[in-house]
């Protein structure tokens, strides 16, 4: 298990249960994001450490290999002194160095490729670590756009339907009664107050509306041809007639009295 395998998990177990018990989505998610950039951290260190341990593997193995060229160029200067002897014991140390060097750049080559591959995820999570911060405005929206529409559902579900139509019709009710109580206090005040005389005749002047109404419907009678044009002269003229009558016969009284 490599580092960020470590560092995973554990990154889990902690998330996992501060989401368990999270009741601020703002607050959580700016903590995930300060607790992802700490294990980012974490996680450097690490590679960096992996790298110089790569890095010195790589001196060591280069190290050796010098060492044995060394040996074999004293092997040679033996040869041409015409020191065999020497010559030999220089090759022999040319090739322990050979060998050493060998094992170590074996070494160094399979620590090479794991350094590799944690240079990788470690990119990989720094990217994430951007994207997740990227997200988090619109996890946020979301969020306070979900906490919204659950307060609405709550509101609406403690409010009856049938009692806020019944407080409507109540209060529709009460209005109407107002507007009633007033109507009849002003028809009590006409009534009662002023000039009874005046009162009396203004009464007779407002009816005068149902004879124009009278005239107005005869006349579009006689425009639809429903009846003949001179009804409304025969009418006045009967009207007048019955009203000189009346006036002849209040006159013969008075003289009998």
């Amino acid at each position: 298990m490599n580092i960020f395998d470590r560092i995973a998990m554990l990154f889990r177990a902690n998330v996992n249960a501060a989401i368990s018990a999270a009741e601020q989505p703002e607050k959580m998610l700016n903590q995930i994001i300060l607790d992802m950039r700490s294990q980012l951290v974490k996680a450097k260190q690490q590679v960096a450490a992996a790298i110089a341990d790569e890095k010195r593997l790589q001196d060591q193995t280069q190290q050796e290999l010098k060492e044995a060229e060394d040996w074999e160029r004293r092997a040679m200067l033996a040869v041409q002194e015409n020191r065999d002897d020497l010559a030999k014991q220089a090759l022999v140390r040319r090739s322990e160095h050979v060998s050493r060097g060998q094992q170590l750049q074996l070494t160094w080559e399979a620590h090479k490729q794991e350094t590799d591959r944690l240079k990788d995820s470690l990119r990989t999570l720094n990217d994430n670590i951007e994207e997740a911060n990227r997200k988090k405005n619109l996890l946020l929206a979301k969020a306070r756009r979900a906490d919204a529409q659950k307060r609405i559902n709550e509101t609406m579900s403690s409010i009856s339907e049938k009692s806020a139509f019944e407080a409507f019709a109540r209060m529709e009710a009460k209005i109407e009664t107002n507007v009633r109580q007033i109507q009849a206090s002003a028809e009590i005040d006409e009534e009662f107050s002023g000039d009874k005389l005046a009162n009396d005749f203004k009464r007779l002047e407002s009816g005068s509306g149902s004879a124009t109404a009278d005239m107005q419907l005869l006349a579009l009678k006689q425009k639809m041809g429903l009846v003949g044009g001179g009804a409304t002269s025969k009418q006045i003229g009967a009207g007048a007639q019955e009203e000189a009558v009346e006036v002849e016969e209040i006159s013969d009284e008075k003289h009998t009295g």
